[in-house]
């Protein structure tokens, strides 16, 4: 369910509050406010067709002070500048709530990927990434797959920046397939994060996993592997969903089984074990114990917001959530971690790449799965042990500590010249 909202306007209201909690001097909230550079691009590409189709895109970075710009790109036909202003604005903020050392950026391209051949989706990553070279790089920003972007899509990035340079640079980029260097469990990280926080957060509120039941809303790579990641532990997974409509099963569906159906169809509809179809905002309503909305900006609204029956709300998504939807929830006692922590386990091993391809070492699956429950337990910690000292929700407890961290890095700073 979408609204008119717009995810920039949210996002600056979220830091408004920070920023009033925090006691920030005006100049430095100011200073976060906007992002400190800005880059439209249109991008020329010829089609299958032989015809010149021109696409329009962007990249916006928005802090650095706490380290390189960091932040997906994303193919959709939505896609707008205030919108990327705002994820560019909330990866800042999420880097710093994982405390990994990366500023914000975010990037995207104005199209439809699934009207667009294999050899079209190259030449415009190819164009697109050549217009941007001046401004990404290993040690100025490095970007990842997002929305209807994938580790193929990294790899011709990384191909197209490693030419002009004359050498391969693996860390230009992460997402990469493992052949290229890619690290192990990168394409599971963003999943992984979020049902690790999702595990603490029914410790603190005394809920078993196994056994709880659970519906998602998207069921791309980062929702179809949250579903895997939660039946594993033992979760019934009872609703999923995607852009076309969802399914259902009081019983619990199997998600290995339910992504080879989207595989070969297209879509979760018409998967013979579901007992009936749903729509979209009939999937965010469903009774159940856990929600992971794992789709787009704007699904759970103050229209929805007093009809979520789930105990906990896993923002899988960016800014899945509205303010007043916030308030609402908050009422209800539904414990809601918000995205900037939820989500933060594709940074954390896209942190884990770059690094890995800086010093060219590979690290085996169980030691990046370590090493990213290490991070996800001990920012969850930290958010929540906060909340309860500011007698906040998770939301504002994870804003002040991000924007507190990058506050703190600009006041140490200071200003040149």
């Amino acid at each position: 369910m979408s609204t008119q909202i717009e995810p920039l306007d949210v996002a600056l209201e979220q830091l408004k509050i920070a920023a009033e909690m925090l006691n920030l001097d005006p100049g430095v909230h100011a200073f976060l406010k906007r992002p400190k550079r800005t880059l439209t691009v249109s991008v020329p590409v010829k089609m299958d067709d032989d015809q010149v189709q021109i696409f329009w895109g962007c990249r916006v970075q928005h802090i650095d002070a706490r380290g390189p710009y960091k932040g997906g790109i994303r193919y959709h036909p939505c896609v707008n500048l205030d919108e990327v202003k705002a994820l560019a604005m909330w990866m800042t903020w999420k880097c710093a709530v994982v405390d990994i050392p990366y500023g914000g950026a975010k990037g995207g391209v104005c199209c439809n990927p699934k009207k667009m051949s294999q050899t079209e989706l190259e030449h415009l990553t190819r164009r697109y990434t050549n217009m941007l070279l001046d401004f990404i790089g290993p040690h100025k920003d490095v970007p990842a797959p997002d929305v209807y972007t994938n580790p193929q899509i990294m790899a011709w990035l990384m191909d197209t920046y490693s030419r002009f340079k004359g050498y391969s640079v693996p860390e230009c980029v992460t997402g990469k397939p493992i052949i290229v260097g890619g690290s192990e469990g990168r394409n599971e990280a963003t999943s992984r994060g979020v049902l690790i926080s999702i595990r603490e957060a029914a410790r603190r509120v005394g809920m078993k996993m196994k056994g709880a039941t659970m519906a998602v809303q998207g069921y791309g790579n980062v929702g179809g592997n949250a579903a895997k990641i939660a039946h594993n532990m033992g979760v019934k997974v009872v609703g999923v969903s995607d852009s076309r409509g969802g399914i259902y099963s009081p019983k619990g569906l199997d998600p290995a089984k339910v992504w080879e159906h989207k595989m070969k169809t297209g879509s979760v509809l018409g998967f013979k074990s579901a007992v009936k179809e749903i729509t979209n905002p009939e999937l965010l309503e469903l009774e159940c114990d856990i929600l992971v909305p794992a789709a787009l900006e704007n699904q759970i609204t103050k229209t929805n917001a007093g009809s979520i029956k789930a105990k906990i709300v896993g923002e899988a998504a960016n800014g899945p959530t509205t303010p007043d939807a916030d308030k609402i929830l908050r009422e209800k006692k539904v414990f809601l971690i918000p995205d900037i922590l939820a989500n933060a386990g594709g940074v954390t091993v896209s942190y884990f790449e770059w690094v890995q391809n800086l010093t060219r070492e590979h690290w085996t699956l169980e030691e990046v799965n370590r090493k990213l429950e290490n991070v996800m337990v001990k920012s969850f910690k930290d958010v929540y042990d906060a909340m309860v000292k500011e007698e906040v929700d998770m939301r504002t407890s994870a804003l002040l500590l991000g924007v507190g961290r990058v506050a703190k890095a600009i006041e140490t700073l200071g200003l040149w010249p």
